[in-house]
């Protein structure tokens, strides 16, 4: 059964993940992604441009489906291995405020959830999610 995701992270550090293929999330864990299991869906939300800094994003900022279920660590330097999931992201979408969908009663019910980094959503709110950031809909399946 298909499970739809939201991950926290910033706009740059999503950037890398889509050019690269991959998610990482939570600054590196592994249990998030060893829940989302291949087909499943993600949505990055982007609350500000870089880590650490002060510039607010607040968008949805890219969308993938899991390509496989292997999560694997990454050493982007001697001290820092985090963990990597790849993923499929959809290369056209479109970045969507979070001020856009603020007053969907679905989001209300979402968005305490943004402190944990990773969480489940329901396929109804994806729905609305995919649909503006243009995912075209043979990707729906």
């Amino acid at each position: 059964m298909t499970k739809y995701w939201i991950g926290v992270a910033s706009a740059d550090h999503v950037e890398l993940g889509v050019a690269g293929g991959f998610s990482q999330l939570c600054h590196g864990k592994e249990a998030p992604l060893k829940q989302m299991k291949p087909g499943d869906w993600l949505v990055y939300y982007s609350p500000k441009q870089t880590l650490g800094g002060d510039e607010k994003r607040q968008c949805f900022t890219a969308i993938g489906r899991v390509k496989g279920a292997e999560v694997y660590p990454f050493a982007m330097s001697e001290t820092f291995v985090p963990y990597r999931k790849d993923i499929d992201f959809f290369p056209d979408a479109k970045a969507i405020p979070l001020h856009d969908i603020s007053t969907l009663d679905a989001w209300q019910k979402y968005r305490s959830s943004l402190r944990y980094g990773h969480f489940e959503i329901d396929k109804a709110f994806f729905l609305v999610l995919a649909e503006k950031m243009g995912l075209p809909m043979k990707y729906e399946s």
